[in-house]
């Protein structure tokens, strides 16, 4: 058995440093010297991405990972859309439905009993897994999507006004732009969006001068889904609470990837979904401080969220269940709490792990990013890594006089590679870019270098294919 000891001596002394490719068609970076006169080699070291690997020891847990599609082994690179689903989570989703399918809350038999302790009992692992304080801080909802939309319908609708102002990023999820739209359109209050530097990440020091005593949220991404970059929502935080500010975290692609302490961040909102984090699809969750949820008012109607019902009025059960109507995703909930039993990991939505798993991952991000840098005629949008800018596990690209569509399409249909290609639900940011659409290689801790390299070859393939057109 594979013990998490095994892997902390696993990790090179520099598995934080990188160097920067100098064949990287990107464009021209700004140099950050690092602290000694010899600089560390890069992460990308075959010793920590070869077999006995993360990639490889997680990998027999993913019953998908393993098949092949027109005769060839699938990779399968789509990660910050959905990530694959683990045995464990498949079978506590068969194990609710065959063993105590019953509704929650309501019952007082056997299986209404045990559904109803499940279900709570994976919203206290969420609450422990981010640190919350307590599992009442913690709501279920479809996604985060609608995680955004209850903050903007109950909290926007109740504490906005005509003048008031919300701070967001151009590089946003649309998911985090368009509620607010809706909302200032109703109450009149001001949206104000912060650019980007020449390093491809969002400008902090525009966001702080842009905050002022008429702002009261800002809205912002922890990791870009698009350019990879990493965010200190702790200092943003600070920042916003100096003006009165709450702060919404979008934390869809950093919880499924690294330790996110909802305490050290001291965010007032952060929402998150169950699949892209080895959890089923349609349930995610609204993480909100007990103190601004108590005062939201519910943001649906229906069965659970009422304390008592009369017919000219209704009183409302506490948070969470005030937030959660009717009958809930409880089988999806019960498998996002059952992350545990990876080949040897104890994957029990342990923060511990993650803490592991992200540094692990690390590597192979940069290991990605290095050898899409060495390819001639591609473009990748972000920062570049050093010592002081890490880079999420993903690189979204663009490849010279190549549609992406055109590259994710013959990838998956001559090199059975899975990659998204589009604009990744954030179209200000592609404008912004100055291009349409991207591809997009994401990464999770069951890819290996394997998968990487069989992309990049096929990548070559395919810039060669439609090379010979020309």
């Amino acid at each position: 058995m594979v013990t998490m000891e095994s892997f902390v001596l696993k990790l090179p002394p520099s598995f934080r440093i990188i160097k920067q490719s100098p064949n990287c068609t990107n464009r021209t970076f700004r140099t950050v010297p690092f602290a000694s006169a010899t600089a560390p080699a890069p992460l990308s070291t075959d010793s920590q991405l070869g077999p006995g690997s993360l990639g490889y020891l997680t990998r027999p847990d993913f019953p998908i990972l393993h098949q092949e599609l027109n005769g060839k082994r699938l990779v399968y690179l789509d990660n910050a859309a959905t990530s694959q689903k683990p045995e464990p989570v498949l079978n506590a989703l068969r194990n609710y439905y065959e063993a105590y399918n019953s509704n929650v809350h309501r019952g007082i038999h056997y299986l209404s009993a045990k559904a109803t302790d499940e279900y709570e009992l994976a919203r206290q692992k969420i609450a422990n897994f981010i640190n919350a304080s307590e599992g009442r801080e913690i709501v279920f909802t479809r996604n985060a999507t609608e995680a955004i939309n209850l903050v903007a319908y109950s909290w926007g609708m109740s504490n906005l006004k005509k003048g008031d102002e919300v701070v967001l990023t151009i590089a946003e999820h649309h998911s985090s732009i368009v509620p607010w739209q809706f909302v200032a359109q109703k109450t009149g209050a001001v949206l104000k969006f912060v650019s980007l530097t020449e390093d491809e990440v969002p400008d902090l020091g525009k966001l702080r001068e842009t905050l002022s005593r008429q702002t009261k949220l800002v809205v912002v991404h922890h990791v870009s889904n698009v350019l990879a970059s990493v965010l200190p929502i702790d200092e943003i935080v600070s920042w916003a609470h100096e003006v009165g500010a709450k702060v919404l975290v979008d934390a869809c692609q950093s919880v499924p990837h690294m330790v996110v302490d909802v305490k050290s961040l001291n965010a007032d909102f952060l929402v998150a979904s169950s699949h892209k984090m080895c959890g089923p699809t349609g349930i995610g969750f609204l993480y909100g401080k007990s103190d601004i949820l108590a005062d939201m008012p519910p943001f649906l109607g229906g069965g659970e969220m009422i304390s008592d019902v009369y017919l000219d009025y209704s009183t409302y059960a506490e948070p969470p269940s005030r937030f959660e109507a009717g009958t809930p995703a409880i089988g999806e909930a019960i498998g996002l709490g059952h992350l545990s039993g990876i080949t040897g990991l104890s994957v029990h939505l342990s923060r511990s792990v993650f803490f592991f798993l992200f540094f692990l991952q690390v590597e192979l991000a940069n290991y990605l990013y290095d050898q899409l840098c060495s390819v001639p005629n591609v473009r990748v949008y972000g920062p570049a890594p050093s010592r002081t800018v890490e880079r999420a596990a993903l690189c979204s690209f663009n490849v010279d006089d190549i549609h992406p569509t055109d590259i994710a399409t013959f990838l998956d249909q001559q090199h059975s590679v899975a990659i998204r290609s589009g604009h990744h639900c954030a179209q200000p940011l592609h404008r912004h870019l100055g291009v349409n659409a991207s591809a997009r290689a994401s990464l999770y801790f069951y890819n290996t270098k394997d998968d990487v390299d069989d992309f990049i070859l096929a990548l070559k393939d395919t810039i060669s294919f439609f090379a010979s057109f020309k």
